[in-house]
């Protein structure tokens, strides 16, 4: 009786942890992530979604060399990236404001993440950036690990549980190299969130970033 009921227990618990993985697997979402825009003579990024719809898209104009502008796929402006600078120096910081923040406006705003490139020697080496709430340098929203060049980090929540992937993209027999990549969403991180991320690593992290040279 005794052997039948722990059988009857591994079996529950191995149902429980299958049924578990679909629901996680249901809450993910895959997004790619092109390094190109699609307006002609402009730098960016765009996304495409599962359906193959266009989720998200950066385009750098000229005109514009110190803000990265993250769109929708209809080109409503979703959040605004910059640099911020003191005493005409760049520090290895960067302010995510909500919107499309023009000029310099955006020194009167609050910004609604915060991320900062790790450059501590005494740190762990596997961390590359640290994304804060607004400007409190206390509360570490999201960490990103691994290695971006690479395509191959995680982004971890206040718990460390991973909530955000970036990954080589591949399948088929085919190559994309490291132009196109693959981002997968799970939950506790918003899309939108995830793809923020996604800029800012490239602006710390890659040797063509298209801004901020």
């Amino acid at each position: 009786m005794l052997l039948c009921l722990k059988s009857t227990s591994r079996t529950v618990h191995h149902y429980n942890h299958e049924q578990q993985n679909k629901i996680n697997e249901a809450a993910c979402t895959s997004l790619t992530v092109w390094r190109k825009s699609l307006v002609f003579s402009c730098s960016g990024f765009t996304v495409v979604a599962s359906d193959g719809s266009l989720a998200y898209r950066v385009d750098n104009y000229t005109g514009r060399p110190d803000q990265i502008v993250l769109m929708d796929g209809s080109g409503n402006p979703i959040f605004t990236i910059c640099r911020p600078k003191k005493l005409r120096l760049v520090h290895n910081c960067w302010h995510v404001y909500e919107g499309e923040v023009v000029g310099k406006k955006y020194s009167s705003k609050n910004p609604v993440f915060r991320a900062r490139k790790n450059m501590g020697i005494m740190t762990k080496l596997n961390v590359l950036a640290y994304v804060d709430c607004g400007v409190s340098d206390y509360m570490h929203r999201y960490i990103v690990e691994g290695s971006y060049r690479r395509r191959s980090c995680k982004i971890l929540d206040e718990s460390r549980r991973v909530v955000g992937e970036i990954k080589k993209k591949g399948g088929g027999g085919v190559c994309y190299g490291v132009e196109v990549f693959e981002l997968v969403v799970r939950e506790g991180l918003e899309c939108r969130d995830a793809m923020a991320v996604v800029i800012l690593l490239d602006q710390m992290f890659s040797s063509s970033s298209f801004l901020f040279k």
